[in-house]
């Protein structure tokens, strides 16, 4: 693009909230730029019937950015609050205007909504080949740590684990309870870590379910945050694990694979055919746990944080989730 052109783009550039009208064609965006960096054939099609862009929308509105060009929307980004813990993406900018600072400007707002969360541990998942990417983040104070696999497993019959329980079939006072006794298990993983957000958007959009694994006392054995099939993250015949963790402590491995077994539970009994599941690699005691479960990777990329820290990714960390 000539250079006049450019500063043309650089000077039309506005950023505001994204509004409904606008998720057609976020979502648009939203794929196109993904499946052109990934080099897919049909670009548009990219994701399939995966929905990142409304599902998190509908999250948190006020935490969803467009960035437009003229008038038209030519990218978007969105901030997710965890307690202690803040992520944001999937930032999308439509591939022609690529390289013209909009990225930047989307950053703008997700780093104001983080100051304004007062969440100590920040963070995204990007690619760890792109150059370009790195140092996008590297200028807002985020660090590459350890690579983060997604990993899939075809889903097949287990027994029943016990003491699983969904959230969606809870009354209105057990909902309450079990949402206290998620914040006590994510703080336990890591203090001030919330689901709280995840788990009732996961609940008031139909994406999937909650699962929470009792213990042996009044404490959560496990938790996790699936979405099952099309219009969810996870896509058509699929149940997406966004978030699951265990009581850390002696036995947590074994928690762990009671956990796993319970996700597979709820993907068979949805009728769906994959499982879905991310870990950053410095968790490698969980890794190598869903590696054994018959998990393997089918897509890598890094996480990086902000401060340089690890955050809940360390070896003792029996944690599934991606950041994408």
């Amino acid at each position: 693009m000539p250079a006049a052109k450019r500063t043309g783009v650089a000077a039309s550039v506005s950023v505001r909230p994204l509004a409904e009208p606008d998720l057609d064609r976020a979502d648009e965006i939203f794929r196109s730029a993904f499946g052109t960096f990934l080099g897919a054939p049909e670009p548009e099609t990219f994701f399939g019937t995966a929905d990142y862009v409304r599902t998190r929308w509908a999250a948190d509105p006020h935490a969803a950015f467009a960035a437009t060009v003229e008038g038209e929307v030519a990218g978007s980004n969105f901030a997710t609050d965890w307690g202690s813990v803040g992520f944001f993406g999937p930032l999308t900018v439509r591939p022609d205007l690529w390289d013209q600072g909009i990225g930047r400007r989307l950053m703008e707002p997700v780093m104001a909504c983080f100051d304004t969360w007062g969440n100590r541990h920040l963070g995204l998942f990007t690619f760890s080949h792109s150059p370009k990417h790195l140092e996008l983040y590297r200028r807002y104070g985020f660090w590459p740590r350890f690579l983060t696999a997604i990993m899939k497993k075809q889903v097949t019959a287990s027994p029943a684990v016990t003491g699983r329980v969904l959230y969606s079939e809870l009354t209105a006072a057990e909902r309450s309870d079990a949402l206290s006794l998620s914040r006590a298990l994510t703080d336990a993983v890591y203090e001030g870590l919330s689901l709280e957000r995840e788990i009732m958007a996961t609940q008031a959009q139909g994406l999937g379910d909650t699962i929470l694994v009792e213990g042996a006392g009044s404490d959560l054995d496990g938790l996790a945050v699936c979405h099952c099939g099309a219009g969810s993250e996870a896509g058509e015949d699929v149940c997406f694990v966004k978030f699951g963790a265990v009581r850390p402590g002696p036995d947590a491995a074994d928690r762990f694979e009671r956990l796993l077994d319970a996700c597979e539970q709820l993907a068979a009994e949805r009728g769906l055919g994959q499982l879905d599941a991310g870990t950053n690699l410095a968790r490698q005691d969980a890794y190598r746990c869903m590696v054994d479960h018959g998990f393997r990777t089918w897509l890598q990329g890094v996480t990086m944080h902000k401060p340089n820290e690890p955050g809940y990714s360390h070896p003792d960390a029996y944690v599934i989730d991606d950041w994408r």
